[in-house]
């Protein structure tokens, strides 16, 4: 995968996986959020541990050095942790769009990487991205408001964007680690995902063929293969792009809901698909600026 826009049109496909999260979680029924991670975390990393066994580098892919276990297990385990603690402790409209702030920080952390050369286009692209994601996240729950009282659930959420966004951009600096490691990061994360729902919940499982079928989806699609192309697309392709791409993903989100039953159209919804398509060709448009990225960055 040397070509960085090859690898950023892998990484891209995450972008389309995610989008089928809502839709099939709503599929799944009841099941709650650290069962549910457990199990599609289990099943994306069984996968992707048959897969890394069939590859050269076999199974010794998971011989790493601690900081490559930290930086993938406290990435993948991390964010749906404080995600979930956000939901929790605050209202879903307002812990969704804080927690995705993760974009715009991408797009910001990126200009720390070696030959970063962040532009302007990047983040008005990413803050377009933003403002239709907002549109979208608080036309599903009828608009936000932020009380100080759910502070604490405020606070998880923006740790949420830190954890991701962090992350992805810190995958560039473990470039040498191949893509089969994240199987490892998987089933570390469905572990311990199993231990703070043997602690903090009560067992519901999925309740007929139909949502067996999604949580096997989900563990296969938006947690499973999601997190391999992702990481190729962070460690080989442009980062900055993927970051602004990134916002698609509610927009594509909320189409699927609406083609399933699950949501309607709304004005607001159009609006928002205009300035996440806006974003998306400012943050790609290179008028003038006719520099050669650099390999580290693009």
């Amino acid at each position: 995968m040397n070509s960085p826009l090859r690898a950023t049109l892998v990484g891209s496909l995450a972008i389309l996986l995610w989008s089928s999260l809502a839709t099939l979680t709503a599929a799944s029924g009841a099941v709650p959020p650290f069962l549910m991670t457990a199990l599609t975390f289990a099943i994306g990393g069984s996968v992707g541990l048959a897969v890394a066994a069939r590859r050269p580098c076999g199974l010794a892919a998971l011989r790493q050095p601690w900081p490559v276990w930290l930086h993938g297990v406290g990435g993948l385990f991390g964010y749906h942790a404080c995600y979930f603690a956000a939901l929790r402790l605050a209202p879903p409209a307002e812990a969704s769009l804080i927690a995705y702030l993760w974009p715009l920080l991408i797009v910001l952390l990126s200009a720390f990487l070696p030959g970063g050369g962040l532009r302007l286009r990047h983040v008005l692209g990413a803050l377009l991205g933003l403002g239709g994601a907002a549109l979208i996240i608080g036309g599903r729950s009828g608009g936000f408001g932020f009380d100080a009282a759910y502070a604490p659930g405020y606070a998880a959420a923006f740790a949420c964007a830190l954890l991701w966004s962090g992350y992805s951009v810190a995958s560039r600096l473990f470039r040498t680690t191949p893509t089969e490691a994240v199987a490892g990061f998987c089933l570390a994360t469905a572990l311990l995902a199993a231990l703070c729902h043997l602690a903090f919940e009560e067992t519901v499982w999925p309740q007929g063929a139909l949502a067996w079928a999604a949580v096997a989806g989900l563990g296969l699609g938006p947690v499973g293969l999601a997190f391999y192309v992702w990481d190729v697309g962070m460690k080989r392709g442009d980062v900055r792009l993927l970051g602004v791409l990134s916002y698609a993903a509610p927009l594509l989100s909320t189409l699927l809901l609406i083609a399933a039953g699950y949501a309607q159209a709304t004005p607001a919804l159009a609006v928002a698909c205009g300035l996440i398509v806006a974003g998306a060709l400012i943050a790609t448009f290179r008028g003038r600026d006719r520099r050669k990225p650099s390999s580290a960055a693009a």
